[in-house]
């Protein structure tokens, strides 16, 4: 019984003693005023004692009702208290919170108009000198392809079709995070990828970097069923002043960024822009929150650092005296939030990498190997080169730092429902420029006089563009309609190796990619499923790979296609995606 009855009980008994004292009589004495045999209910209506007694039967029905009421507000205090408590001791307790993902995908991916290698051209490289190319002298095969190439003997390419109907991939990340305290937190991300019936965890070369198992792709790309580490960093946050503040070290959170968010269907992935970088990397950040001070609505400036090869750790070349010109390749930019509303936001991104790699440590099914050797003894390096006919994993390593490289991106982003309808729409535009320093010492590349992004022994300053924009439209039952478009110049090169795509980032496309996809939830965004095409429409040779002159495709020769190179390619998918 709760403090407010005994109350009620004790003012009713005050009234009683009252009208008692009020009246003067007991309840004999008023029994004794009433005719004799008073039954009827005229009279005792008109008893005093029996209106005090209506009255405090009255009374007591109400302290009963009270009481019971009571009860039920003590018992749902009493069940709120416990929900309560539970929570408090599981914030107090647990200090880790994991979300995840599932995705199930599946792809049809059909290439049209693949140009590759006369069999002419590539029995010539197995070939024993002076007939062929394998064990000639890095003079002799160079002089013998000037001479073909200046007799016109170099026959033109080949062409065929290769079709992949049908093929699935199943994704789950798994998402951790702490909070340690209002100012420092630890994050993390497990993922595994794997294409059904498959978990060799390496590709078959076609001279893409995507093709290449290594530490920048690992996680991004189906590499059997392995749990990579894709995410690891801290953040500490403070306030100085109007200035907000935080640090960042760690495996960076450097994939699926902005404006990948919206044909992920998720909220932004990373902080570079991917239209320049989506690429796994370590480093550190320092993030300026600059609202306060300047008035901008969710104006910021983040410094970023990041290491993209370690040249002396893991390495055959490590501390190797014949190879200690080999320097790690380090990246540093910034990224700038000019303005976001909420509904509009105005973002750049700058990216500068010293001394880059022709290549990454990693592993690969390469289609033939190639090797210097100094078989005279004469100290004159002959080139020998072999099939891998078994379908050997190959070991692969960078061995020339070939240049330095810039890029700087502009995204404009917005929402049309204030003043048109609920219509996403975004518009990137890209710059990349690259200075090469030296042709590679790779066998294979140093034979064709390639660098970056040259060929033939000349080092040329390029300087390439590209365009990427899309739309998104509502549609019945929640659903969305986007439609994007993307095109990259001649010699546009970016870092987007680890853009989550079978046939390789589209982003690094020099030509046109066209996609259209329709997103349909089931249950919010916990679970929805989406159904999309792209069609890719490559224009120039070597998308995303940083050695050799990008050449016309409709003009290659078999020198331009010892690996295939890709003309046009459909692919069409669909996928369900739990979020949990």
């Amino acid at each position: 019984m709760t403090k407010n009855t005994h109350v009620y009980q004790l003012a009713i008994l005050c009234m009683i003693g009252v009208l008692t004292i009020l009246t003067g009589t007991s309840a004999s004495a008023t029994a004794q005023k009433c005719p004799k045999g008073c039954a009827a209910q005229k009279c005792q209506e008109n008893c005093p004692l029996s209106e005090l007694q209506q009255e405090v039967g009255a009374l007591q029905e109400k302290i009963k009702k009270l009481e019971k009421k009571s009860d039920w507000a003590t018992d749902d205090i009493d069940y709120m208290s416990g929900r309560l408590d539970k929570a408090e001791m599981h914030t107090a307790t647990d200090k880790i919170a994991f979300s995840g993902e599932l995705r199930t995908e599946a792809h049809s991916i059909h290439y049209d108009n693949i140009r590759i290698a006369s069999p002419a051209i590539m029995g010539a490289f197995f070939t024993p000198a002076p007939n062929g190319f394998s064990g000639a002298t890095l003079s002799q095969i160079q002089q013998a392809i000037g001479q073909m190439t200046m007799a016109g003997m170099v026959p033109p390419a080949g062409q065929y079709d290769a079709n992949n109907d049908i093929i699935y991939t199943n994704r789950l990340r798994l998402d951790i995070k702490s909070v340690i305290n209002s100012k420092l937190s630890v994050h993390g991300r497990l993922t595994a990828y794997k294409a059904f019936g498959d978990s060799t965890g390496v590709k078959f070369n076609q001279g893409s970097l995507g093709d290449v198992t290594f530490d920048g792709n690992t996680a991004s790309l189906p590499h059997g069923d392995t749990i990579r580490m894709e995410r690891a960093y801290f953040v500490y946050s403070d306030e100085f002043g109007r200035l907000p503040l935080s640090l960042s070290i760690g495996r960076r959170p450097s994939t699926d960024g902005p404006p990948l968010e919206y044909r992920n269907n998720s909220l932004v992935g990373g902080s570079p822009m991917a239209t320049i970088i989506n690429w796994q990397f370590d480093g550190a950040s320092l993030t300026f929150g600059l609202e306060d001070i300047t008035g901008i609505p969710g104006a910021s400036f983040k410094l970023c650092y990041g290491v993209g090869y370690e040249a002396d750790w893991g390495n055959s070349t490590s501390l190797n005296y014949m190879h200690s010109d080999l320097e790690d390749v380090h990246l540093f930019g910034f990224i700038s939030d000019f303005y976001d509303n909420g509904n509009t936001s105005l973002m750049f991104n700058y990216a500068h990498a010293w001394e880059i790699t022709d290549g990454f440590t990693g592993t690969s099914v390469m289609p033939f190997t190639v090797k210097k050797q100094d078989t005279n003894g004469d100290g004159e390096m002959e080139y020998v080169f072999e099939q891998n006919s078994g379908g050997f994993i190959s070991r692969l390593e960078p061995m020339t730092n070939i240049g330095d490289w810039d890029a700087a991106s502009l995204l404009l982003r917005t929402n049309f429902k204030d003043n048109l309808a609920d219509i996403d729409f975004f518009l990137a535009g890209s710059w990349t420029h690259t200075d090469p320093s030296r042709i590679s010492k790779n066998p294979f590349y140093e034979i064709m006089g390639m660098g970056l992004l040259s060929s033939n022994g000349k080092l040329e300053e390029r300087d390439g563009y590209s365009v990427y924009a899309g739309a998104l439209f509502p549609m019945p039952f929640d659903a969305r309609l986007g439609l994007e478009y993307n095109w990259g110049s001649k010699y546009w090169f970016n870092f987007t190796g680890a853009e989550d795509s079978l046939i390789g980032s589209k982003l690094a496309v020099r030509g046109d990619v066209y996609e259209a996809y329709y997103i349909q939830p089931i249950i919010k965004n916990n679970f929805f499923v989406k159904l999309g095409t792209q069609f890719y429409d490559y224009r120039y040779t070597g998308s995303g790979n940083p050695l050799g002159k990008p050449v016309r495709i409709s003009q290659t020769t078999s020198l331009d296609t010892i690996n295939p190179v890709v003309d046009e390619v459909w692919n069409y998918y669909v996928s369900a995606t739990v979020n949990f």
